[in-house]
């Protein structure tokens, strides 16, 4: 797409990334598996600061392989061997992009959470940069309480899901 401005055209840059959403159904009300976003921006917040495992895919490579290898970087440990559904591909209001992937996992855990690390100057303007997890935290949460809790641009998401996984 490019886009006409005064100053001439340009084609704006869009991250995408591919994400897995896992759900159960065991439970009196459907579960989401989702992770608390690391670092000390989202540290004392909890509404809106829950994201699907997620992270950018390079062009021409495998969304659903991505989707995979992130959630293995930022939960610690590999998603399980089920079959995933794409649910959609998701448009922040940033023009962000997110691919998600649907799995029901009815008897996964996480004993412990084990995210790898991004650098960040902090305090800011310090000149002492430090590392900090992606995530820190990653749980199951009913889908009512997720809508909450997910940052605005995956809440459609739960809607696909929704769609996904009501009786037919």
């Amino acid at each position: 797409m490019r886009i006409a401005t005064p100053y001439g055209t340009y084609s704006p840059i869009v991250t995408e990334s591919a994400g897995i959403l896992l759900y159960r159904t065991n439970q009196s009300e459907p579960e989401v598996f989702i992770a608390h976003m690391g670092g000390p921006f989202w540290a004392r917040k909890t509404a809106g600061a829950w994201t699907v495992p997620k992270g950018e895919f390079s062009p021409g490579e495998d969304k659903l392989a991505c989707a995979r290898r992130e959630f293995a970087e930022e939960i610690g440990t590999v998603p399980p061997d089920t079959a995933f559904q794409a649910l959609g591909a998701f448009r922040y209001s940033s023009g962000k992009v997110v691919h998600v992937f649907a799995g029901e996992a009815p008897s996964f855990t996480v004993s412990k959470v084990t995210s790898n690390t991004f650098e960040l100057e902090w305090p800011p303007r310090s000149g002492r940069r430090q590392a900090f997890p992606e995530v820190d935290d990653a749980q199951w949460v009913p889908l009512s309480e997720a809508r909450g809790l997910l940052v605005a641009g995956q809440r459609p998401a739960l809607d696909a899901l929704e769609n996904l996984i009501a009786p037919r």
